[in-house]
């Protein structure tokens, strides 16, 4: 996103309480299986809104609902097979659910509707169930289960060969070729890079993102061809919904502008054609004065191994208009940070255009976003967007609380763990929670919206490492300016000692403990992972002669500590700008350089040790949520309010939404 994920190191909390609807006793975590805990977030402002408003609100939040297949059948093209089987099961098997097999085979279906797919929606790899293979195939027989395509699917679910990873990112193998994503059929890496290459005009100021919303398939003839997401096309019968909904949504929107990007949005789901989409987010940027807003649509590409093809996601959100005047300030003073950056003049935009920020809470997830969420965005993703109209930046408020009330809910925590002593401990008590907005804020405010690429390079120059940089480019600007008494001047952080907090749990966290999400003796895949990694250990191997960063031991146990945060400020410049040129040129060598030298390889050591004393806590380091339910209040046939529930049945709502939002 241009998209900010929830650490696993630190919860956040927001400035204002949530609305109370339920009473003191309203429970946030309600769920735990695997590495996965699932937790509810409220709605703070909803009462405030207008008839109007909540209608409007309520059918964008449909819409994004019934994209949720596209996603599934984007993942993976067996998942929504295996889905519909898992789904059939819960809901008609009368056989022992209390046995050890079933509760396995309920665990298993959970972390499919969480991963919305057979892969693990963090590390790519696929995930097996712990019941038997004949088990599940008798579960299947006596849910009345359609048996004729049970070998095939049960091969799909159990077999480690066949499909073992979402995203590969074998730097030996075809990528393409090894990916379980559903993107691409009977094509070869190079064939991609050539059927986009031919297309593509490298001097073109306002590039189309050719390919974001389609599939390349080689037919039986040989000849290459997309198979574009639209309606008439691939993914109708979920677009004709979408756009159902879109179109009940502008029918009450809070204005012409809103109707209109509405309007234009549903043209580019008729169609499929791409400038309706870069239409679409012209004016979508331009609307900074709505309380409501969404984004709907063919986004993010991080699940594509080349970086090109985006995933569908959907998310709703009103504005919180008290906290966000911390936004406002930093977006006014955008060009201040542009002008001030440690990186090559050349590659700073002279005139920083239409960055608009804000704090929301979330209404509805969709798609990719959900239930595992990011907790900052910063749209749309197009360069020369962002250069010649601006951007969107947002932090998502409600749901950084409910991350952080949850954690409350259990007694031990990370910090305690990883940290070297009382005083580390006591500077992140006083400080992580309001500079880890800030730092969210920062990369997705501006560091995502600053720098330039050079006239005539491609935004897609840096292939399967663009998602991963892009990402390690708005943290390093974050993190630079996290230290800047620029901040202090402007009322945002309260001291100078306020960011050394928010530079401890950064080098802890991306030296060590986010790899207790990762299974010994895996990769780390992940972009945002690997941006967290390729910034600490790259600051960690630059500052060693001097003792920035120090690696001790204690009791058996392993700690980095930053010795001098001054020191270390100026290695977060200095990669800044080597990221920045990276981009900037398209240096792809030099980009592929950094990640796999630093981003990719966890010492088996070391990680073993992670995972033990994560593990020793009883924590699950991946987080997702249930949306509450915005229900229709109706008296005489007609609608009078939307009332917000708050269901606390996980398995309940992904069988509910499979029965009500199918659409492939």
């Amino acid at each position: 996103m241009t998209a900010v994920t929830a650490l696993a190191a630190a919860a956040v909390s927001c400035g204002n309480a949530p609305e109370s609807s339920q009473g003191t006793d309203f429970k946030y975590l309600i769920d735990e299986f695997a590495d996965i805990k699932i937790m509810r977030y409220r709605i703070p402002g909803w009462e405030s809104l207008t008839l109007r408003q909540k209608e409007y609100a309520y059918h964008l939040g449909e819409a994004a609902k019934y994209g949720r297949d596209i996603l599934w059948d984007q993942n993976c093209r067996y998942n929504l097979q295996v889905r519909k089987v898992l789904e059939r099961i819960l809901e008609n098997y009368h056989g022992d659910r209390e046995c050890v097999d079933f509760q396995d085979f309920t665990v298993y279906a959970k972390r499919v509707f969480f991963s919305n797919g057979i892969h693990h929606h963090y590390a790519e790899d696929k995930f097996f169930p712990d019941c038997p293979q004949e088990y599940f195939r008798s579960l299947m027989e006596a849910s009345g289960c359609d048996m004729s395509s049970a070998d095939g699917l049960l091969k799909v679910i159990y077999d480690p060969d066949i499909f073992p990873q979402r995203k590969s990112n074998d730097p030996d193998g075809d990528i393409v070729a090894l990916s379980a994503v559903n993107f691409y059929e009977g094509v070869t890496r190079d064939e991609v890079e050539e059927f986009y290459r031919k297309m593509t005009d490298p001097s073109d100021e306002e590039p189309v993102s050719y390919g974001l919303n389609s599939k390349v398939v080689k037919g039986p003839d040989g000849v290459i061809r997309e198979e574009v997401y639209r309606i008439g096309g691939l993914y109708s019968t979920a677009l004709e919904k979408i756009a159902g909904e879109l179109e009940k949504a502008a029918a009450v929107a809070e204005s012409d502008l809103q109707k209109q990007y509405i309007s234009t949005l549903i043209a580019y789901y008729r169609t499929g054609d791409l400038e309706l989409w870069d239409k679409f987010n012209i004016e979508w940027v331009q609307d900074t004065l709505g309380t409501v807003d969404f984004m709907n649509g063919f986004v993010e590409d991080y699940n594509d191994p080349l970086g090109r093809k985006a995933t569908w996601e959907g998310i709703v959100n009103i504005k919180d208009h008290e906290a966000s005047e911390r936004t406002r300030v930093l977006s006014e003073n955008a060009q201040w940070f542009e002008d001030h950056s440690p990186v090559d003049p050349r590659f700073r935009k002279k005139s920083v255009k239409g960055i608009s920020a804000k704090v929301i809470n979330a209404t509805t997830l969709g798609g990719d976003c959900y239930p595992s969420t990011p907790i900052g965005i910063n749209l749309p993703n197009a360069d020369w967007i962002r250069k010649e109209h601006g951007s969107k930046s947002v932090t998502i408020a409600n749901i950084t609380h409910a991350y952080d009330l949850a954690a409350q809910e259990s007694p031990k925590n990370t910090l305690n763990e990883f940290a070297w002593d009382e005083g580390e401990i006591s500077a992140a008590k006083k400080y992580l929670s309001l500079t880890d907005e800030i730092h969210t804020d920062l990369h997705e405010c501006l560091g995502h919206g600053s720098g330039q690429i050079l006239p005539g390079v491609s935004p897609n120059a840096l292939k399967e490492y663009s998602s991963t940089l892009e990402e390690t480019r708005a943290d390093l600007f974050g993190l630079y300016y996290m230290a800047d008494p620029k901040l202090v001047e402007l009322g945002i952080l309260p001291d100078m000692e306020a960011y050394k907090a928010q530079y401890s749990n950064y080098i802890r966290n991306g030296m060590m403990v986010q790899f207790s999400r990762v299974e010994l003796g895996r990769k780390n895949t992940e972009a945002h992972m690997q941006n967290r990694k390729l910034i600490a250990e790259w600051c960690y191997e630059q500052g060693r002669d001097a003792g920035v960063i120090g690696k001790k031991t204690r009791d058996g146990k392993t700690y980095f500590v930053v010795n001098d945060y001054e020191a270390l400020r100026g290695l977060f410049g200095r990669l800044l700008a080597e990221v920045q040129r990276i981009k900037s040129e398209g240096d792809y060598e030099a980009g592929k350089k950094l990640v796999e030298t630093y981003a990719v390889n966890i010492d088996p050591v070391l990680h073993k040790e992670v995972k033990e004393r994560y593990d020793a806590l009883g924590l699950r380091p991946y987080g997702g949520f249930v949306n509450p339910e915005i229900v229709p209040v109706v008296k005489n046939g007609k609608t009078v309010d939307y009332k917000v529930e708050y269901p606390d049945d996980y398995l309940g709502q992904m069988l509910e939404y499979g029965r009500k939002y199918a659409t492939l």
